[in-house]
């Protein structure tokens, strides 16, 4: 199934006019490769495959991602700013749940007590403190992607509330990125964050039986568990 879907990306990506998506979304064109920074790092992307800095093939949910910005590049460059949260979006409700399972739940509880450690982790991903001011213990500015900045917003527990934490998204991330993928980048940027301070998670096996898109729809915190799997 992960080759499968690999070599289907790939052979879409090969019709794609690379000199047009660099200009449009303003990443790096190497001859026949386009080169794209995912939180900070350059993957390059071509239609003999994907690599990571240190010239691997990376996860399938990091090659998705990479992949459906590409697919998705909209032919007119939509206008930044307006955060939102995930739920926000109209066709995040599928997915609203497991975005809180698997990202900013886990983000609160993991750095509670720890704000230190979140901003040192952060910094470590490219995250800096964002131009507007927000009123909270911690306010960090990501780029996920070229045009899809990421905002986290994380208060400490204190006598009264437990610790919280916000991550959101311009408005016009959905015309970069489909939910799934979104999502996904949300659940790739917590366990980027947790690795920088040394914790892991291994993920259920999803089982072999069931589509993709079924999974999803019939439990879809698993299904993100398991495609992001042991990074």
């Amino acid at each position: 199934m992960y080759e499968q879907t690999y070599k289907d990306y790939l052979s879409r990506i090969a019709e794609l006019d690379f000199p047009f998506l660099a200009d449009k979304l303003g990443i790096q064109l190497d001859g026949q490769t386009v080169i794209i920074p995912f939180f900070d790092k350059p993957y390059r992307i071509s239609a003999k495959g994907i690599t990571d800095p240190l010239n691997r093939q990376p996860h399938l949910s990091v090659s998705v991602i990479l992949c459906k910005y590409l697919l998705m590049c909209p032919m007119i460059e939509p206008m930044g700013g307006n955060w939102r949260s995930y739920k926000d979006f109209k066709d995040a409700a599928p997915l609203i749940q497991a975005f809180y399972n698997t990202v900013t739940h886990p983000i609160a509880e993991t750095f509670c007590g720890r704000p230190a450690e979140l901003e040192t982790a952060s910094k470590k991903i490219g995250g800096r403190p964002p131009a507007d001011q927000f009123s909270y213990d911690l306010a960090m500015q990501f780029n996920a992607l070229p045009k899809v900045p990421v905002l986290l917003l994380f208060n400490d527990k204190d006598e009264e509330f437990p610790a919280q934490c916000s991550v959101l998204f311009e408005k016009r991330a959905e015309k970069f990125l489909d939910m799934e993928c979104l999502a996904m980048v949300g659940m790739l940027f917590f366990e980027y964050l947790k690795s920088e301070i040394g914790i892991r998670r291994d993920c259920a096996a999803a089982g072999p039986s069931l589509p993709r898109r079924a999974l999803v729809r019939r439990n879809p915190t698993k299904y993100f568990n398991c495609l992001i799997g042991r990074l």
